[in-house]
């Protein structure tokens, strides 16, 4: 079994039992316990778990990592994906794109291949990095500016982007269950990228391997409501099932992990 499969099968068997020991899960798996405490700690430092002595619960849904662990971790993954969906948006497009810092790589990928792209973001580090090109128009939405992530959101934010309706809406999300439910952190968050979801004619779901089976509190959506979903390794089989019978295209990046 790869290292992904084990991960997912660790995933699946912590969130069915709510805590797992380490023997357990190694000889469910038949690999190490020496195996299992590696797998463990990735999957910590990814915040898909808890470890406790002895073995592993599922991570906190409460509370986000902090802003500066999140954009220290995955970078090459978040690069891939940021590369593959500026390949997808034309020149000339006009774009939501949601909090996160996967946004902000494809912010970065966006301005270093585009022209004359409309930008409308409740983003400050994407308005940021996408201001710097002449040719680009880039708008920054209303709102209450989280100071921990630069992230924009209330009830102005929602009255901006539902003004608009654009081509293509890049959404990032925290969590996503086998059952291709959308989870995320932040309520008001989520109903800003619900409303870019419903002014968006294309909708593109950014997320890189982390987020399978990531635990998190509020319900964004389904991942049906996307046209195509880009990440950087093959989703659980119930998802890529669940993403051909409804239509969605699935991109991935030929980087291994």
């Amino acid at each position: 079994m790869t290292r992904p499969l084990r991960h997912d099968k660790i995933l699946q068997l912590v969130r069915e039992s709510g805590f797992m020991p380490i023997e357990e899960l190694a000889r469910l798996l038949e690999v190490t316990p020496q195996t299992i405490r590696r797998d463990i700690n990735q999957l910590c430092e990814a915040n898909l778990l808890r470890r406790y002595h002895g073995g592993a619960a599922l991570g906190n849904s409460v509370e986000n990592e902090d802003y500066f662990s999140r954009k220290g971790k995955l970078q090459n993954e978040k690069a891939d994906i940021a590369d593959m969906i500026a390949s997808s948006i034309p020149d000339h497009a006009s774009l939501f794109m949601s909090i996160g810092t996967t946004m902000e790589a494809i912010a970065q990928a966006l301005t270093n291949s585009h022209q004359g792209l409309r930008v409308i973001t409740n983003n400050i580090h994407v308005a940021s990095i996408m201001s710097s090109k002449p040719d680009f128009t880039v708008m920054i939405t209303s709102g209450t500016v989280r100071a921990s992530d630069g992230g924009i959101t209330g009830v102005a934010t929602l009255d901006f982007i539902n003004q608009f309706k654009v081509d293509y809406g890049i959404i990032g999300v925290s969590g996503i269950e086998p059952d291709g439910s959308l989870l995320d952190f932040d309520y008001r968050e989520v109903r800003v990228a619900q409303a870019m979801i419903n002014n968006a004619r294309h909708c593109y779901l950014a997320a890189d391997h982390s987020k399978f089976g990531r635990n998190a509190l509020v319900r964004m959506g389904h991942i049906s409501e996307f046209h195509t979903v880009f990440t950087d390794t093959q989703p659980p089989a119930p998802l890529v099932k669940l993403l051909e019978e409804r239509g969605v295209r699935l991109v991935l990046s030929e980087r291994l992990i």
